[in-house]
């Protein structure tokens, strides 16, 4: 069992920047591929970045390419999503969760736990 928890949400403007934390507890979180999901109003869940259980791979959807960066810190339990170059199509409920399936892991029901989410707000 994993327990995660999303911070760093917030309202930004268009071109500024936020940092998205997910800290999980209850397993050996350097176990877990781990991925950035998002949800816009509507919209069907989508992921956003992934990173591997060491941090040496990473994906990252042709949307945020470029503008975002996942990373990972395996000693303190915690996925983080810079997320830079800000967009109003940026805007949506953020969501971190882990997968115990190593490789590509994109897909929504190939993630085993979720957190529950932290909103970004960007405005024009």
């Amino acid at each position: 069992q994993v327990q995660l928890v999303e911070s760093g949400g917030g309202f930004v403007q268009a071109g500024g920047s936020l940092r998205l934390s997910c800290t999980a507890t209850g397993s050996t979180f350097s176990s877990y591929t781990m991925g950035w999901f998002r949800q816009a109003p509507g919209k069907e869940r989508e992921i956003v970045a992934r990173i591997s259980r060491g941090g040496k791979t990473t994906y990252y959807a042709d949307s945020v390419k470029g503008r975002f960066t996942i990373s990972r810190d395996n000693a303190e339990n915690t996925v983080y999503l810079q997320l830079n170059s800000l967009k109003p199509e940026d805007t949506a409920i953020y969501y971190c969760a882990a997968s115990r399936t190593i490789g590509a892991v994109n897909a929504r029901n190939q993630y085993d736990y979720w957190g529950q989410g932290t909103q970004v707000t960007v405005s024009s």
